[in-house]
């Protein structure tokens, strides 16, 4: 069974929630703000965290960066607020995936199996291969773990994903929708703000200098693209 941490101060939302994602047979926790996620987070392994936004004593941007200091669990976010900024925002602080209220419930269970299955790797191939090298990047796929010249690049497992599937078709032009259908396992609509969130967020891990990459390199109009070295 996974554990499942829903953070949020609206009591009904924390009730509804917590009945779906216990139909999917998931072992539920519950926060009302961002001080108790993490004081849950520290004493339980999880597997999943939906996090709100707009919440008191800590919001959940706040949260989400002290997350992120230590662990890599996937972070949805929840917040009422739709616009563009406010979803690069919240990517940019290190969640994986963002919901605008009001939601369909059953498309956030989607999201949060999917976001589960990428971070477990239950049933893929990722542990039958071997390490992929290029120049200094080093990928594990079996202990799950990047390196860059012999360090190690603590990834969230959206970025680990995107980083994955950049070392698998290396030198290949890869455009936003089929990165993010490779790494999402869902369609892509109006999702390249998203994907480049995400990959300005790797290349501060990965690159020495990330406004001259060495590795992800954008190819205009196109997509992107990992260098073979």
């Amino acid at each position: 069974m996974y554990n499942v941490l829903v953070c949020d101060d609206d009591i009904a939302i924390l009730d509804s929630l917590q009945i779906y994602l216990e139909m999917e047979h998931y072992n539920v926790f519950r926060a009302e703000n961002g001080r108790q996620a993490l004081e849950i987070a520290e004493k339980n392994e999880l597997h999943c965290i939906i996090l709100d936004i707009m919440m008191p004593e800590l919001d959940g941007m706040q949260a989400t960066l002290e997350l992120r200091k230590h662990k890599n669990i996937p972070i949805i976010m929840l917040s009422a607020k739709g616009e563009d900024m406010d979803k690069i925002q919240g990517l940019s602080f290190g969640a994986d995936d963002y919901v605008t209220k009001p939601f369909n419930p059953l498309e956030l269970m989607a999201r949060v199996k999917s976001q589960i299955r990428r971070y477990t790797s239950l049933g893929s191939l990722e542990n039958k291969e071997g390490v992929i090298e290029n120049g200094g990047l080093v990928l594990d796929p079996g202990a799950r773990t990047v390196t860059v010249d012999g360090e190690p690049v603590r990834l969230t497992a959206t970025e680990y994903g995107i980083v994955e599937f950049f070392m698998k078709n290396r030198g290949r032009i890869l455009t936003t929708s089929q990165i993010y259908e490779a790494v999402w396992n869902e369609p892509s609509f109006s999702v390249e703000k998203t994907v480049t969130v995400h990959i300005r967020r790797i290349r501060e891990k990965i690159e020495i200098d990330p406004k001259e990459p060495k590795y992800l390199k954008v190819v205009w109009g196109l997509g992107y693209k990992m260098e073979k070295l």
